[in-house]
């Protein structure tokens, strides 16, 4: 048997946490010849409660492949040689809250969580999925001294699963005609579809959606502001969507992406497309084996792209001022 897979999950027992580790331990992720050791990390409490019974739940399961379970509420304990940490816990968006009272809820916790994985899982993995998922990567980042930039991922695959889906809606294609579909910078209402460099069956996206008004009027909103259309219906963020996309980037990462392909995650920035070096800035990316990634170059960018590139960079850099009010000179 190969060698277990050890996964962190902060957060483990919220609504994305329980759409997810059964999937992960059923093989979902890593596939069917793949054990996988679970180490689910919840804070003290009602959330406490709730992971002790989906560890009753998962070992009830008796999934073959998972061939470890731990649970506990001290991150240096539960990440400890980790290979992949995914940051799900937070406080969690609600309808009402301004973006910078979300960030300055949530920032002791990424700080207190950077310094953990940098003692217990330096040569983890990092996936950062709270959010605002860019500033809260950032800011786990520059508390985990110990971990090389590169292993640090924040996730928009779930705005690119989006813009995939109205684009073949548009088109009327199935989903897996849309391919080369990025989505740029920040994880919110900024982020940018990149309608103009993505392909449609084999031709580029504009020669099949002519309509530049669709494009602008309704394709980019419907993307940026579908979150927030779901917590308005159930008041809670969608949590399914949110575990698929996390299952897909990850598989992404650690697979060798075909050729012509890419796939999408924010890393750090080194200063590609004019993006300032360091932000967590979503790109486009591919790897050759599977253990390295690589920033995706040359794409084209009009005036209007390189607008939508800048006002990303200006709400990350915003965010993370923020977050230096609260916690002093965050570095990045």
């Amino acid at each position: 048997m190969a060698q277990p897979i050890q996964i962190a999950l902060s957060g483990a027992a919220g609504r994305i946490g329980y759409s997810l580790v059964f999937r992960i331990a059923a093989g979902g992720l890593f596939g069917g010849g793949q054990p996988v050791a679970l180490r689910l990390l919840e804070s003290p409490g009602v959330g406490w409660d709730r992971l002790r019974a989906m560890e009753m739940e998962l070992r009830d399961c008796a999934f073959p492949l998972m061939v470890d379970l731990c649970i506990g509420t001290n991150p240096v304990e539960v990440f400890k040689g980790s290979d992949w940490v995914v940051l799900l816990g937070s406080h969690a968006p609600r309808e009402g809250i301004r973006r910078a009272d979300l960030l300055r809820e949530n920032a002791p916790i990424f700080a207190d969580h950077g310094r953990a994985i940098s003692e217990a899982a330096p040569t983890a993995r990092i996936m950062v999925v709270a959010n605002p998922c860019n500033a809260n990567c950032l800011l786990a980042k520059s508390f985990a001294k110990n971990v090389p930039a590169d292993r640090w991922f924040a996730l928009n695959r779930v705005d690119r699963m989006r813009a995939t889906w109205f684009l073949a809606e548009k088109a009327g294609v199935p989903v897996s005609k849309v391919t080369r579909m990025t989505v740029w910078g920040n994880h919110g209402e900024r982020v940018y579809p990149d309608f103009r460099n993505a392909f449609i069956d084999g031709r580029p996206a504009p020669e099949v959606i002519t309509d530049t008004a669709w494009v602008r009027e309704q394709f980019e909103p419907a993307v940026s502001n579908r979150s927030r259309e779901v917590l308005h219906l159930c008041g809670t963020s969608p949590a399914a969507t949110a575990a698929q996309a996390i299952l897909g980037t990850i598989r992404a990462i650690t697979l060798p992406t075909p050729f012509d392909r890419r796939f999408g995650a924010s890393v750090v920035s080194d200063g590609s497309y004019g993006v300032p070096q360091g932000l967590i800035f979503g790109f486009p990316l591919a790897s050759e084996d599977g253990r390295n990634w690589k920033i995706i170059q040359g794409l084209y960018h009009d005036a209007y792209a390189q607008d939508r590139l800048a006002q990303n960079v200006a709400e990350i850099e915003h965010d993370m001022a923020i977050i230096n009010d609260l916690l002093g000179n965050v570095r990045y």
